[in-house]
């Protein structure tokens, strides 16, 4: 099975505006939704007012943010968040058990999955008003940066989803075939070196939640969307999107293409959001790109 995917709901007002473009397109499988932002719940109420209006309603995940975004705690994080990948990386081996830090992560998690959990709700309870089609079941969690891959954050998710009770259906594996990419060495200069290295690390990590995944009786999966992240263009994905499909076929895995098709404006940034990310990425035209592969993918 093929996922269509786009991250970065409730991130900005305008990312979540492109974003429903495509939805109400019916371009979107499935979504991730940013909990700790100022704007979440005026993008939830635009969310909520399109649903009656589309073919369908994309399966949506938690999107976790210990990146950037405001703290939902008072756990001793600060007002917002700014770990970087680097520091969940050595915080994953340093920290003894119960350090603050590692409780602080741990309830920043549980604080954003309660804040999304009634919203995904709603979302279905209007789709059923509305005799729109919808398949989500249970929760669904991913993360910014692809973090809940690193045992810091792994383990906090593990830990909030037992304590709880979560019926979990889906945690992404961001684990991308390089394989495939190699098979096209006519592409190799189109990739950015440090995504390579991105795609490396990210594998290193895959083996337990495919465990995971083993254990709950979830399917496992490839991600796409690595090694291009930044420009998924169309050209590129026509060239690779058979060559991807087979290979997850082949490996029994569902494969779920990601996109971030939402773009911000300059007059939405705020102390919310990381600076090197609002100038290489969320400020970046590659977004409209995506957008546009999106809606000229199937």
């Amino acid at each position: 099975m093929t996922d269509i995917h786009a991250d970065d709901y409730a991130l900005t007002k305008n990312t979540s505006g492109d974003m429903l473009e495509c939805m109400l397109a019916g371009r979107l499988d499935s979504i991730s939704i940013v909990p700790n932002t100022g704007c979440f719940e005026e993008c939830m109420d635009m969310l909520y007012k399109a649903i009656p209006s589309m073919p369908f309603l994309p399966l949506m995940s938690v999107h976790i943010n210990l990146v950037e975004g405001l703290c939902l705690t008072d756990s001793g994080l600060g007002d917002r968040l700014t770990f970087s990948w680097g520091q969940l990386f050595l915080y994953s081996y340093i920290l003894p058990p119960a350090n603050k830090v590692r409780r602080g992560i741990r309830a920043e998690i549980e604080a954003q999955i309660k804040r999304c959990i009634p919203a995904i709700n709603k979302c279905m309870a209007i789709a059923r008003a509305s005799n729109i089609k919808y398949r989500q079941k249970a929760l669904r969690i991913d993360s910014h940066q692809h973090t809940h891959h690193l045992p810091i954050v792994w383990k906090a998710i593990i830990s909030v989803t037992d304590k709880n009770n979560y019926n979990v259906e889906y945690i992404r594996c961001s684990r991308e075939p390089l394989s495939v990419f190699l098979s096209k060495p006519g592409l190799f200069m189109t990739y950015r070196p440090v995504n390579a290295v991105k795609n490396l690390i990210l594998a290193m990590y895959a083996g337990k939640i495919d465990r995971y995944c083993q254990r709950k009786g979830l399917p496992k999966m490839y991600l796409w969307g690595l090694l291009m992240s930044g420009k998924m263009d169309y050209p590129r994905i026509e060239k690779l999107k058979n060559a991807m499909e087979k290979k997850a076929d082949a490996s029994g895995r569902d494969l779920e293409i990601l996109f971030h098709p939402g773009q911000a404006l300059s007059h939405e940034i705020n102390d919310e959001l990381n600076p090197d990310a609002v100038k290489e990425f969320y400020l970046s035209g590659n977004r409209a790109v995506e957008k546009d592969s999106l809606l000229r993918l199937r």
